[in-house]
């Protein structure tokens, strides 16, 4: 059996099939965008370090997205009651060497966060991976974290100043508020 098309109904059939195209077209890119506009918010200036980076929003999009899908395979918890209540002591510990002892607070400052992030289930890796997987749930830490970090683990011959010192101090604290005293919030706000 065979069937004979006009060529009107060719033409049709080939204007249909054109205007399909064109709306899978569309509707590919539009997720696209929202997809990127979606992980640009979420992310904030991580996502333009990204891609910085990676060299295209679309690897450094992929890279995104591979951190969210590692990080979702990781045993992320909340802490327990005392073990909250320790690092808060550890914490007020090392802020109060700070006055005599800045260079020695700030790097001690450093290990308790990686402690933290360790009793919560992030894994022990390299600063960079450590700072990737907590850019997931934290975005908007990272750039003061690296900025810390820095700080923390410089050791060259021009030392940090008091006032770096100091400022590295500042953001680990909005770091150590965030990771462990957030926390706290919302259990209160959940038994209320």
């Amino acid at each position: 059996m065979y069937f004979y098309f006009s060529n009107s109904q060719l033409t049709d059939a080939g204007l249909v099939l054109l205007a399909l195209l064109i709306v899978a077209t569309v509707v590919f890119f539009e997720r696209r965008r929202r997809r990127s506009v979606a992980l640009r918010a979420r992310y904030g200036s991580e996502y333009g370090l990204a891609v910085m980076k990676h060299g295209s929003s679309r690897q450094a999009e992929a890279k995104l997205a591979d951190r969210e899908t590692r990080v979702d395979a990781l045993n992320i918890r909340d802490l327990g009651n005392s073990e909250r209540e320790r690092f808060v002591r550890e914490w007020q510990a090392v802020q109060s060497r700070f006055v005599d002892y800045p260079k020695a607070a700030v790097t001690e400052a450093d290990d308790l966060v990686n402690a933290l992030l360790e009793a919560r289930g992030y894994p022990k890796a390299i600063f960079e991976q450590r700072a990737a997987d907590v850019s997931v749930t934290y975005p908007h830490l990272m750039e003061n974290y690296r900025l810390a970090h820095a700080i923390a683990v410089r050791n060259s011959p021009i030392l940090a100043t008091t006032e770096e010192l100091r400022t590295s101090m500042i953001q680990y604290r909005a770091i150590f508020d965030e990771l462990i005293l957030a926390q706290k919030a919302r259990i209160e706000a959940s038994a209320a």
